[in-house]
């Protein structure tokens, strides 16, 4: 869906996504702008533009110099905010929003960057103590009708043709940042105690890792693992919901994160969690009610807290469904789009 050349001069918002890599920043920015995009005149300007939003090029970009409506344009990344600050150092009437994840000092760029936006916004109350101003606090929201529960799991996950019953997974990128490490020893010490269940790794493996992963998968071999714990690889959006639907369990075990959207897409797809403590994992998850947290990098903690759920799906079943009424209340897109127009509406 294109932009029109003719309502360029009604656009209020550009979502810039100038990086080529499908990453957990794209997908949060690719949930929430179509919700956007109902309330405001919204293109997509860059790669991988979901349904919902019309998309810009750099030709359209150019139409707007020296516009005088001012226009929103809301960076995510380090790239965004010098892009946006050099546009309107150079007449395009652009209004600076950044959304902060982090959760670490920043470097001394990122701190300026952040001191030339008109407004801030951090995803968490821990994002935003490492900002050093004023920023909104708006947590991510999930489509809690693409990430729902299946009508059955058990017959969901029989449609992967592993072997079991049951499904425990692990999404993200292969490497230890994501604590991939931690959930493969945490497999190798629990699948042969629970044949009914196999493990999942749902995630690319990027050239720089690949070292990382074949240790990973000579581990897995030297526990006769191999048919039990299954690296998917990159997937389609659409495949990776599907794998949501056939877990019974999901880990989250990254040893540090900016939010974490996993946490919610599993919990709003019904799946029981056991948690470490990255991200905004404790600002989400009740601790042993819709969840339960434990230490990162801690494989003690993650077998023990994994154990009772594998032990008896049937309570892991009434964890998933906690915890999709707790994502249904508390983190639904639109509350999340919502409270982002909130920020816009003070702008313009």
């Amino acid at each position: 869906m294109p932009i029109e050349i003719n309502s360029s001069r009604d656009l209020q918002l550009i979502v810039p996504n100038l990086h080529r890599r499908y990453s957990g920043v794209t997908a949060t920015n690719r949930m929430v702008a179509p919700k956007l995009a109902r309330m405001y005149r919204a293109a997509w300007l860059g790669p991988h533009a979901p349904d919902g939003i019309a998309r810009m090029g750099f030709s359209d970009l150019l139409k707007l110099w020296r516009r005088r409506t001012p226009l929103i344009w809301h960076a995510r990344r380090n790239d965004e905010m010098m892009a946006g600050v050099l546009l309107r150092a150079l007449g395009w009437p652009l209004q600076l929003v950044f959304t902060s994840a982090a959760q670490r000092h920043h470097t001394w760029l990122t701190r300026w960057l952040i001191r030339q936006m008109d407004a801030i916004i951090a995803t968490s109350e821990l994002s935003a103590s490492f900002l050093k101003r004023d920023a909104t606090v708006v947590m991510h929201g999930v489509d809690t009708d693409r990430y729902a529960p299946p009508a059955d799991r058990v017959s969901a996950f029989a449609e992967a043709k592993l072997p079991g019953r049951y499904a425990i997974g692990c999404f993200g990128r292969v490497r230890a940042q994501k604590g991939t490490d931690v959930f493969v020893e945490a497999m190798c010490r629990l699948l042969p105690r629970y044949p009914d269940f196999t493990a999942v790794i749902v995630g690319a493996v990027v050239p720089e890792q690949q070292g990382f992963a074949n240790g990973l998968k000579k581990q897995i071999e030297a526990a006769g693992l191999a048919a039990r714990v299954v690296i998917t690889g990159e997937l389609e959006i659409e495949d990776v919901q599907r794998w949501y639907q056939r877990l019974t369990i999901y880990a989250f075990t990254s040893r540090n994160e900016g939010f974490g959207l996993t946490l919610i897409e599993a919990m709003s797809s019904g799946a029981a969690l056991v948690a470490a403590r990255a991200g905004a994992a404790e600002f989400v998850v009740e601790d042993g009610v819709t969840g339960v947290l434990v230490p990162p990098g801690d494989v003690d903690a993650l077998a023990a807290a994994l154990e009772p759920l594998m032990r008896d799906p049937a309570s892991a079943n009434a964890m998933g469904a906690r915890a999709r009424e707790r994502v249904q209340k508390k983190f639904s897109l639109d509350a999340e789009a919502n409270a982002i127009a909130a920020v816009y509406r003070a702008l313009m």
